[in-house]
């Protein structure tokens, strides 16, 4: 594990950030961090957390604090007399790395000196504690740790001025120095390393703002060193920084200093991380040249970038900025051959012409012989090959050639390669805004969106937007979108001045071989946005191995992205422009039948997929069986593909529907509604299985209606629709058995188990549940065995018989063993910290939730974390940790709003009110439990009803009136008395202690 206190107080595992609790939590650990190995006393805990105003609870909630950190790092936290002393491995935890690195860099030389420190400066990332802890905190821990950190800086930085690295010195302190406005030393390093760097304007102006602030701010003058520093800028030269390049010794050549970089776009947009990347290669390494590629598609703003970095870094290249285009890429003009653009350079920076060799070889070694000893930036702008840019590249130390193009060029050895990518929202309306002024854009943004959406993000597309607007200022956002949508305008509208975007693309695909020519129209045939390589195989109709070769060449030529491993997708625009070639070429048959060929690929590759996720609906189908389907050998597999197919399969039941093929829509929509519920896709659960019904229905296919009913019953009931859910369950109970689907049966009773759960009908849930169990037992299914013992104790849970709870989860334990079903085994734990709650057993409990939270967290089950949440709020509440509960409780409610699992909804709310109540917190109270009560009448949940009509009769005046407090406690005590709920007694009782009756 990696540890972070130079900032917000982190835990990583595996590259991976591991959750570590609210803010408390991360302030004990934090604590133990800094004074690793060493004991960190309860008392200055407490100090650290509430300074002088101390909970009665403090000492209990540092213990379940410090409990729930043992969890984390087993056998590393130690008790004494006093506190706790945390024992990791120094190297793990930031603080204590970059300590070691500024100790080991005042006995080293200078030169490694600075390398040292940088690495140390480099475990900063923030402040510490960032977000946590208390003023005496900030006095006794943060404020000396952030003196550490400018000691560590002011030091770099007096031994880089020492090594005449002034720009590096600059580049640093100038950000620093505006968080540091007093700190004198800061300044002075900074006002010296401008000087030096013969910026001598810019180092008078900083000490100039640095007097002024002092002066009026402080109403004190700067100290003697940085007045006499002051002074000698005066009356001094800086120093020459370099020596002058020595002039060749090449006969014809009086070299010429010379700019011809192309004009620099004044509204330039975005790409500041490329820039930054390109400022990282400028800066590796003044021994050797460097080389940068700049890849990306037709339109992506590879030439303005380049051209944009020129202009920026144009002082570091003092013996020139040159730029030539090789026409890669350009209609009407072949790519330029090296010869001749070295002809070009070599008269360009000075070469008399009758002195330019004949043959390539002499070109290159005169060219490189002529740039020997200049920082020189080369810009090979449209490059097609590796063969014509390798002679063009300077060797000189120091210097820096940037070549664009649309092709790998691996045969680069040493270079460095950046791809740009598209436009994200920001950077496409900050463009729009750049061109056209922030408030036009500002009026319309959300139609200013939806055009960046249509261009993809594509710079060019933006830009040639934004050039007509410019030329037509009464059109409006709104007036470009129609134009966009409208059929077949799109790539009419998207050129302007010479340019345009087909054009762009077309360029790139004129270039490719027939082979080549066919995948790509062939892949603009994809369902949905992404295919990988067993759907590129199958798609293509040839091998993986041949599909691989194919998919890599055009992601070579920028046709086709690679996002991850195996995984491609077409641009937008791209994609418009191969299925306009596709449906011309190959006719609209050969299309259907191309496209049929991958959804069948989709099925197959589905069912396989959901078997491995749990008990299905349907077991008897005929499996499809195409010539290519993915390898899923586990669960984790499963998860994987279904993750990243989510979007292609919901296309896959629409583009069976719009095809009349019902079976074959019903199947996908039953192969994919378990992954959909357990991952929180409400919205595509939902429309999924909502089209593929309307297709059954319309062939007349009950049974095909009936398995739909199922997954559509069950993404209402995770919506919170209840009653829909409810109908839809009990209709396919009732189809399954007049079409005599025993297993369907089975299937359709468990769900109506769970939804009975929810709305209180819990006698019927148990019956229900009970009857699936047997079945279970009579098949030897041991996996749907275990689950409706799991189910079976969230039942009994729900009806207060916590023994009863705890014996049913443990005998769904023991039927299925941990390493083969998870998710069972994170409900069951949920149910086990529940009922031990339930029995007083809060330490016990508490383990049993963080083992099923840490379950579904790498399961990436969203809804079981949602009730996990809630249980370990109710947790917290059992040991009078108020904050802690109320914050499980929010996080509960954050999560089911964000992936739209809404079924818990009143149950959370109801439990937040309690917690707001015992903990003294009765407006909050009364808010929350109005709220439940609102919800649970509305979903016809009445064991949620009563709970929140109990919490709510309960609560003091004048928070709650006489009246309306007995109305509510007749009410918990008519339903729980109904559904068989042990809280009929507490109901009876508070209402006749209240009320007399």
């Amino acid at each position: 594990m990696e540890f972070g206190v130079l900032g917000p107080i982190t835990v990583w595992s595996d590259g991976r950030p591991v959750s570590i609790g609210g803010p408390r939590q991360r302030c004990v650990l934090g604590a133990l961090l800094v004074d690793l190995g060493r004991e960190v006393t309860v008392d200055r805990i407490i100090a650290y957390l509430w300074s002088d105003d101390p909970p009665r609870t403090a000492r209990s909630v540092i213990q379940v604090q410090v409990s729930h950190l043992r969890r984390l790092l087993p056998d590393r936290i130690s008790t004494t007399a006093g506190g706790y002393v945390l024992d990791v491995d120094p190297e793990s935890v930031d603080l204590h790395r970059f300590r070691r690195l500024r100790d080991e860099a005042v006995r080293a030389e200078p030169e490694h000196a600075v390398e040292l420190l940088d690495r140390a400066l480099a475990c900063w990332s923030g402040v510490p504690f960032s977000g946590i802890g208390s003023e005496a905190l900030e006095h006794t821990v943060i404020s000396p740790l952030r003196e550490e950190r400018w000691a560590a800086v002011i030091a770099w930085a007096t031994c880089a001025l020492g090594l005449g690295r002034y720009a590096e010195v600059i580049s640093r302190l100038t950000p620093l120095a505006g968080e540091e406005p007093f700190r004198e030393r800061l300044h002075h390093l900074l006002i010296t390393a401008l000087w030096r760097d013969n910026e001598k304007a810019r180092a008078l102006a900083a000490y100039e703002d640095f007097r002024a602030r002092l002066a009026d701010e402080l109403g004190v003058d700067p100290g003697p060193e940085l007045a006499a520093l002051h002074a000698r800028i005066l009356h001094e030269d800086a120093a020459q920084g370099r020596n002058a390049a020595t002039e060749p010794t090449e006969p014809g050549v009086r070299y010429r200093v010379r700019n011809d970089l192309p004009r620099d776009l004044p509204d330039f947009t975005g790409r500041g991380d490329v820039l930054r990347s390109l400022e990282e290669v400028a800066l590796a390494d003044d021994d050797r040249a460097q080389v940068c590629v700049i890849t990306g598609a037709g339109g992506e703003g590879k030439t303005t970038t380049a051209v944009r970095f020129g202009y920026e870094s144009a002082k570091r290249y003092p013996d020139g900025q040159l730029f030539i285009d090789l026409y890669g890429y350009t209609a009407g003009k072949e790519p330029l051959d090296p010869s001749s653009a070295l002809g070009s350079l070599l008269r360009a920076v000075g070469v008399e012409p009758e002195t330019i060799p004949e043959t390539l070889e002499e070109r290159a070694a005169l060219w490189r012989a002529t740039l020997m000893g200049r920082r020189i930036l080369l810009i090979l702008d449209n490059a097609v090959n590796h063969a014509q840019v390798s002679p063009l590249l300077s060797s000189s130390p120091g210097s820096l050639t940037l070549i664009t193009t649309r092709n790998e060029l691996s045969g680069l050895s040493g270079a460095r390669f950046l791809s740009l990518g598209m436009f994200d929202e920001r950077s496409s309306l900050e463009l729009f805004s750049r061109v056209l002024g922030e408030a036009r854009v500002r009026d319309e943004e959300d139609r200013a969106r939806e055009i960046a959406r249509i261009c993809g993000g594509l710079p060019l597309a933006l830009r040639v937007i934004a050039g007509r607007m410019l030329s037509r200022p009464r059109w409006s956002f709104e007036h470009v979108v129609r134009r966009l949508t409208e059929q077949n305008r799109k790539f009419r509208e998207l050129q302007v001045d010479g340019q345009s975007v087909e054009t762009a693309i077309d360029l790139s695909y004129r270039s490719l071989t027939e082979e080549q020519s066919h995948a790509f129209l062939t892949l603009g045939l994809m369902i949905g946005n992404t295919i990988d390589l067993a759907g590129g195989a199958a798609l293509l109709n040839v091998s993986l191995e041949e599909a691989d070769d194919i998919l890599q060449e055009l992601v070579g030529v920028c046709l086709l992205d690679e996002p991850q491993g195996d995984v491609y997708r077409m641009h937008d625009l791209i994609r418009e422009f191969s299925l306009d070639r596709a449906t011309g070429e190959f006719g609209a048959e050969r299309v259907g039948r191309i496209r049929t060929g991958l959804a069948d690929h989709y099925l197959a590759t589905a069912q396989h997929a959901a078997d491995l996720l749990g008990p299905r609906a349907i077991q008897d189908e005929e499996m499809i069986k195409p010539g290519y389907r993915t390898e899923l050998m586990s669960r984790a597999d499963a998860e994987s593909w279904f993750d990243l197919h989510r979007d292609n399969l919901a296309d896959t039941i629409e583009h069976f529907a719009a095809h009349d093929n019902g079976e074959h829509a019903w199947r996908m929509a039953e192969s994919v509604w378990r992954f959909y519920a357990l991952y929180g896709q409400m919205g595509l659960l939902i429309s999924s299985q909502e089209r593929a019904l309307q297709i059954s229905d319309r062939q007349g296919n009950l049974r095909g209606r009936a398995v739909t009913l199922i997954g559509l019953g069950i993404g209402h009931y995770f919506s919170g629709r209840f009653e829909d859910a409810l109908r839809m369950l009990v209709e396919a109970r009732d189809l399954l058995t007049r079409v005599g689907d025993s297993r369907g049966i089975i299937r359709a009773l468990a769900n109506l188990g769970m939804v009975y759960e929810r709305v209180g009908r819990l006698r019927e849930s148990a019956e229900a549940i009970q009857g699936v169990l047997e079945h279970a037992v009579a098949l030897g299914d041991r996996r749907l065995e275990a689950l409706q013992w799991g189910n079976l104790a969230v039942v009994r849970q729900g009806l207060g018989q916590h023994r009863e709870a705890l014996h049913c989860a443990e005998q769904a334990l023991a039927k299925v063993p941990k390493e083969d079903d998870q998710d069972s085994r994170a409900l069951v734990k949920r149910v086990m910290g529940e009922a031990k709650v339930g029995l007083g057993d809060v330490e016990s409990a508490l383990r049993d939730l963080d083992e099923a939270l840490d379950l579904s967290h790498r399961l990436g089950l969203v809804a079981s974390r949602i009730y996990i949440h809630n249980s370990l709020g109710v947790a917290y509440r059992a040991a009078c940790c108020w904050d802690e509960a109320i914050e499980a409780h929010e996080e509960a409610l954050v999560l089911a709003e964000s992936s739209g699992h809404r079924s818990g909804d009143a149950e959370i709310l109801t439990d937040l009110g309690i917690t707001h109540a015992e903990a003294g917190h009765h407006e909050e109270a009364v808010i929350a439990l109005e709220k439940a009560h609102a919800v649970a009448v509305e979903r016809d949940e009445r064991y949620i009803v009563a709970r929140a009509c109990l919490a709510l009769g309960t609560l003091p005046a004048p928070m709650m009136t006489a009246d309306r407090g007995e109305g509510f406690l007749r009410t918990a005590t008519e339903i729980f008395t109904e559904v068989g709920s042990p809280d009929a007694e507490r109901a009876r009782a508070a209402l006749a202690e209240r009320f007399g009756g």
